[in-house]
C-alpha cells in the first residue's frame, strides 16, 4: 500500500474574494494530484490506471462533476489524525456517457489502499441516494482493500449502507461494477448485488477469504488468480459476466452496455436506427440450420443474421455456453435475445444454463427491454449430479422469470422443442405474446426415439425384427405427433414462417407489441425459488 502523506495546509489567504479563489484553486490542485508521484508510478506499474485516469475514459470529456472532493476523515488513532488526504480514497460525482447522465465512484487506491472508512462510505452512500433521486446509471470503478480496520466496526457499517442501496436500487437503475483491482471480504457482496460485474484479467480479484486463509483452513494452495481471478468469475463461478485484458477495452465495453440500458426503469432503452433494412431477408438461414435435429450448429451465427448489423453484446459469454444471452437492436430498437447452442450440450438446458437465463430475463424486465426466445432444445441434462444439485429447483428460476415477465415477449422455435424445456423456454402456455416456428421445427413431449420405446415398447419386443419394428413406430409417431404443423394446427404457436423472413417478421412483431401494457397481481413481492 502507498505511504499517504498529509496534505499541507494551504497558508492563510488573503481576506478578498481573489485570496479566498486562490486559496481554493490550491486546495484543489492538492486534491487532484493525489498524495505523491511515487504513488502514481506504484499504481502504473502494477498496470492500472489512476482513478482519474479511468474516469476519464468512462465519461465524455469535460462532464465530470465531482462531489465531496474535499472531505477527509475524522477518524484518530492509529496515527491517523496524521493523515487526512482530501477525497478519503473514493471519486464521487457525475458526468454522461454519450450524453446521458450517469452517476459514479471510484477508489483511489493511491490513498490507504482504496479502503473503505467513515468518510469514504458516506460519499458513496450520497452518491448512490443520488444516482437512485435522478434516474441515472450507477457505475463503481473497485479497486480497494476492503474495510479501513484502523476505523473498526464504522468501516463495516458503512458497507452495511452500500449493500442496502444496492438492494433499495435493484430493478430501478442499472448498476454496473467494474473491477480494476482487489476486492476481498465482505465488499465481495456489493458487486454481487448489481446488475453486470466487469473484471480485467491479472489485475481483478474478488474472493470471501483470500489464499492464505483458504490455506490455513483446508490445506489448499492457491493462487489470488486461481481463487477468485477474471476468468475463474468469466468462467466457473458466473459472478463476472465480462472479463477483458486491459482497463482501457474493460471501460469502453461498459460505455457501449450502458448504449444499450435505459437510464431507469420507468423509460425504455434509446433507439439507435441503422441502415440494416427492417425486412430484411437471410437466405443464409436456410444453410445455417440443419434440418437433421441431430446436427449441431451455431447459435451465434442464426443471432448475428437476425439482429441489426449483426451487432450484439452478449452478457456470460464464458459461463454456460450451452445457452446465449444478448442484448441486441432489431430496427434500431433494443432486445434481449435468449438462445440455446446447440454447438454446447446438445442445448440442453441444466443448472447454469437455467440461472444464467433466469438472471437475464429478470434484468431485461427490470429495465423495459423485450424478450426474444430462440428455441433449439432437447430438454434438461438428465443425471445424478444434476438431480442432487437441485435441478428443479434452478429450472424452477427460469420457468418463474418467465411467468413474472411483463415485457413484451416472442419466441422463435428453430428445430427441437422437446418437453418441460420446451415449456420452461417462453412457451405461448407461460405467457408469451407471439410465438412462432420454422417449418424445421419438432414439438413434442420426447424425441421420436424415447416415446416409439416407451408407446411401442411390447410391439417392439414381439416383434421379429425388432430394429425393423423400433424404426416403423419412430416413423409412425413423427408421423402422426412431429410434423412441422402439428403445433400450430392446435395454436399453439402463431405461425409457421419462413426463415428467410425471420428479422421481418421479428421486427413486426415488436411494432406491434411497443404499447404493451400488463399488471401483476397486487403484492409484496413473490418468492421465487432458490
Amino acid at each position: 500500500m502507498a505511504t499517504v502523506m498529509e496534505p499541507s495546509a494551504p497558508e492563510a489567504g488573503s481576506a478578498d474574494v481573489r485570496g479566498r479563489v486562490a486559496e481554493l484553486a490550491a486546495i484543489r490542485a492538492l486534491a487532484l494530484s493525489g498524495p505523491s508521484e511515487q504513488a502514481t508510478k506504484a499504481q502504473h506499474a502494477k498496470g492500472k490506471l489512476t482513478a482519474r485516469e479511468r474516469i476519464g475514459l468512462l465519461l465524455d470529456a469535460g462532464s465530470f462533476q465531482e462531489v465531496g472532493q474535499l472531505r477527509r476523515h475524522r477518524a484518530t488513532g492509529f496515527g491517523l489524525e496524521a493523515k487526512k488526504p482530501y477525497t478519503d480514497g473514493v471519486i464521487t460525482g457525475w458526468g454522461t456517457v454519450g450524453g446521458r447522465t450517469v452517476f459514479l465512484y471510484a477508489h483511489d487506491f493511491r490513498i490507504f489502499g482504496g479502503a473503505l472508512g467513515e468518510a469514504h462510505a458516506a460519499k458513496i452512500h450520497k452518491i448512490m441516494d443520488m444516482a437512485i433521486a435522478a434516474g441515472a446509471p450507477l457505475v463503481s470503478l473497485n479497486d480497494g482493500a476492503g474495510a479501513r480496520i484502523q476505523e473498526g466496526v464504522s468501516a463495516l457499517a458503512g458497507y452495511g449502507g452500500i449493500f442496502q442501496r444496492n438492494a433499495r436500487a435493484s430493478g430501478v437503475i442499472p448498476q454496473i461494477s467494474v473491477m480494476l483491482g482487489p476486492c476481498a471480504g465482505g465488499a465481495a457482496y456489493s458487486p454481487a448485488l448489481t446488475d453486470f460485474v466487469f473484471m480485467v484479467r491479472d489485475t481483478s480479484q474478488m474472493f470471501i477469504t483470500g489464499p492464505d486463509v483458504v490455506k490455513a483452513v483446508t490445506g489448499e494452495e492457491i493462487t489470488q488468480n486461481g481463487l477468485g481471478g477474471a476468468d475463474v468469475h468469466a468462467e466457473t463461478s458466473g459472478v463476472a459476466h465480462f472479463a477483458y485484458d486491459d482497463e482501457e477495452t474493460c471501460i469502453a465495453e461498459v460505455c457501449y452496455l450502458i448504449s444499450m440500458l435505459p437510464s431507469n426503469n420507468r423509460v425504455t432503452p434509446p433507439l439507435a436506427r441503422s441502415g440494416d433494412p427492417a425486412g430484411r431477408r437471410s437466405h443464409t438461414l436456410l444453410d445455417l440450420v440443419p434440418a437433421d435435429g441431430n446436427r449441431p450448429y451455431d447459435m451465434h451465427k442464426v443471432i448475428e443474421e437476425l439482429v441489426d448489423d449483426g451487432d450484439y453484446l452478449e452478457i456470460h459469454e464464458r459461463w454456460a455456453r450451452n445457452i446465449v444471452c444478448a442484448l441486441a437492436r432489431l430496427d434500431g430498437q433494443v432486445v434481449g435475445v435468449v438462445a440455446n447452442q446447440p454447438q454446447s450440450l446438445a442445448g440442453v438446458l441444466n443448472i447454469e444454463a437455467s440461472e444464467k437465463a433466469a438472471r437475464f430475463v429478470q434484468m431485461c424486465d427490470a429495465f423495459n427491454i423485450p424478450i426474444v426466445t430462440l428455441l433449439d432444445v432437447p430438454g434438461f441434462l438428465p443425471g445424478v449430479e444434476q438431480e442432487h444439485g437441485g435441478i428443479i429447483r434452478h429450472g424452477a428460476k427460469l420457468l418463474y422469470a418467465y411467468c413474472n415477465a411483463t415485457v413484451p415477449r416472442i419466441s422463435l422455435i428453430l428445430r427441437k422443442a422437446y418437453g418441460g424445456a420446451y415449456i420452461v423456454m417462453d412457451s405461448q402456455s407461460i405467457g408469451a405474446d407471439v410465438t412462432y416456428a420454422w417449418p424445421t421445427n419438432e414439438i413434442a413431449v420426447m424425441g421420436a426415439e424415447g416415446a416409439a420405446n416407451v408407446i411401442f415398447r411390447k410391439q417392439i419386443a414381439a416383434a421379429k425384427d425388432p430394429q425393423a419394428m423400433r424404426a416403423r413406430m419412430v416413423k409412425e409417431y413423427k408421423a402422426e405427433l412431429m410434423h412441422p404443423y402439428y403445433a400450430a394446427e392446435r395454436g399453439l404457436v402463431d405461425d409457421v414462417i419462413d426463415p428467410t423472413q425471420t428479422r421481418e417478421v421479428l421486427v413486426r412483431a415488436l411494432a406491434m407489441l411497443r404499447g404493451k401494457h400488463a399488471d401483476l397481481p397486487s403484492r409484496k413481492h413473490g418468492n421465487p425459488p432458490q
